[in-house]
């Protein structure tokens, strides 16, 4: 049977033979779910609740919610974005993908952030893809409001660039330790920017889904995984990846992780002097602990 993913267009998911798909089927627990739902305010995204009062209160009647299911395509590359989307409890992974069908991660995407900058910095189009890598909630923004804000708004039109401008560094940071840096290190950097984007210290993702989105071969990320299970740094069944010791995570990772989350604090900290009107603004790493 084949094993190779076929394609669906924006807003379908990625499908896989019936023997690969029960083991990368996810549902949330009673428990996940409820604590989903409880948390799928608007505000619980950073940048929302970093937009200025009035833009806020606006964007409240225009904000949709949205359930992202894993593996739910929210864009294709070269297609033209209808909205926006701002994740609370759910990451989205931004991919790069050959002609081959061969993928790589570039950045992902939480509650720290948006999906689809291309649109208000004026591609309209982005040669990337975006995939969701865990199941969760968020809100869609038609296009031509964010535009409307972006474009009127000179917080707005701060805020978003900041943003834009750590989303481009989490992006030159990951060729840069794909290149250069071990599987490990990789697995291990991946891990923490995924649970800065997540409440709480579990992550749903099968190996293969891993190996996905580093762009390596599934027994890499096995072995990988493996090590860091038997240092005692993260439990992995089924699916599930518990992290149980973060600090050794931190130690054991290579610099990318922390020259991106350093990047992320001095662009989005609301505490920053050089970020005026953005008071309620936090950095992910300050807030996801």
């Amino acid at each position: 049977m084949p094993t190779k993913k076929m394609r669906v267009g924006i807003g379908g998911r990625y499908r896989y033979p019936y023997t690969e798909f029960r083991e990368r089927r996810i549902h949330l627990c009673a428990t996940d779910v409820m604590k989903a739902v409880s948390l799928s305010h608007p505000e619980q995204n950073q940048l929302v609740q970093a937009l200025p009062p009035a833009v806020l209160q606006r964007w409240l009647g225009l904000l949709e919610p949205v359930e992202l299911a894993l593996g739910q395509v929210l864009y294709e590359s070269g297609g033209r974005l209808s909205h926006v989307y701002f994740p609370t409890t759910a990451i989205v992974s931004l991919l790069y993908v050959t002609e081959e069908g061969a993928s790589a991660e570039i950045a992902v995407v939480g509650r720290e952030g948006l999906v689809g900058i291309s649109l208000f910095m004026g591609g309209q189009t982005t040669p990337s893809r975006a995939v969701v890598q865990s199941a969760g909630h968020g809100f869609r923004l038609r296009a031509q409001a964010m535009l409307d804000a972006f474009e009127g708004e000179v917080q707005v039109q701060r805020l978003f660039l900041r943003y834009t401008q750590a989303l481009i560094t989490q992006m030159s940071q990951t060729a840069v330790c794909n290149r250069h840096h071990t599987l490990d290190q990789q697995l291990c950097r991946w891990l923490l920017l995924s649970m800065d984007r997540l409440h709480g210290a579990e992550l749903v993702m099968t190996q293969e889904l891993i190996a996905n989105m580093l762009g390596v071969r599934r027994e890499g990320v096995t072995q990988a995984a493996l090590q860091l299970q038997n240092a005692g740094l993260i439990r992995y069944a089924r699916g599930h990846i518990f992290i149980l010791d973060r600090p050794g995570l931190e130690r054991r990772t290579c610099e990318c992780y922390a020259v991106v989350k350093k990047e992320y604090d001095r662009l989005l900290d609301h505490d920053h002097e050089a970020l005026p009107g953005y008071p309620n603004l936090r950095s992910p790493a300050s807030r996801m602990r």
